[in-house]
């Protein structure tokens, strides 16, 4: 097993995401990225600690590429909106990839790159890349959010509509159980 780290926003909405690929064996949420120890979730959402948002995504590289990873990363969240996801405003919703090693940093930097060339977006990219410094795991009533609260009005307004389009583009890297 690897594993990958990656901010794009709320971590409710991206969990949701990633739980949901073949290959993907496990979903954490957490805060990474910032001068804190043990950050709490309430410190977090000032906005002072440095962190963001984060998962930590542990995988079976036999199943999931870091690749095919990158490119679910890339392609749910806005990568040009510094500080920011949606209604979701601070630093803590930034966009950032942080790497487990030097060709997740190479692999990281080659796909941004080859957006920017390709003029992806119509707004620069401002996702960061940087190394994992410390991964701390976000307070257990964040884990697993979407699955066990989806009947609430953030996660029916917000996170479903994600999800859905999500399983529309990548239905084809969706675990079995998740396609029906």
């Amino acid at each position: 097993m690897e594993k990958a780290t990656f901010g794009n926003g709320c971590f409710w909405c991206t969990e949701a995401v990633f739980q949901e690929l073949e290959g993907v064996e496990k979903v954490a949420s957490g805060y990474a990225g910032g001068q804190v120890e043990n950050p709490t979730y309430k410190q977090v959402t000032t906005g002072t600690t440095g962190h963001a948002e984060v998962l930590q995504i542990t995988y079976d590289p036999h199943k999931i590429s870091y690749d095919e990873l990158l490119e679910v990363f890339w392609k749910t969240h806005d990568p040009t909106t510094p500080n920011r996801q949606g209604n979701d405003i601070g630093p803590q919703y930034r966009s950032i990839v942080l790497y487990h090693s030097e060709e997740q940093r190479q692999l990281a930097e080659k796909y941004k790159q080859e957006l920017e060339t390709a003029g992806a977006f119509s707004n620069p990219i401002v996702t960061t890349i940087e190394p994992l410094g410390e991964f701390y795991p976000a307070e257990d009533y964040h884990q697993n959010y979407f699955n066990t609260h989806g009947h609430e009005p953030y996660c029916s307004f917000v996170i479903r509509p994600k999800v859905d389009k999500f399983r529309k583009v990548f239905k084809e890297k969706l675990k079995s159980a998740a396609q029906g």
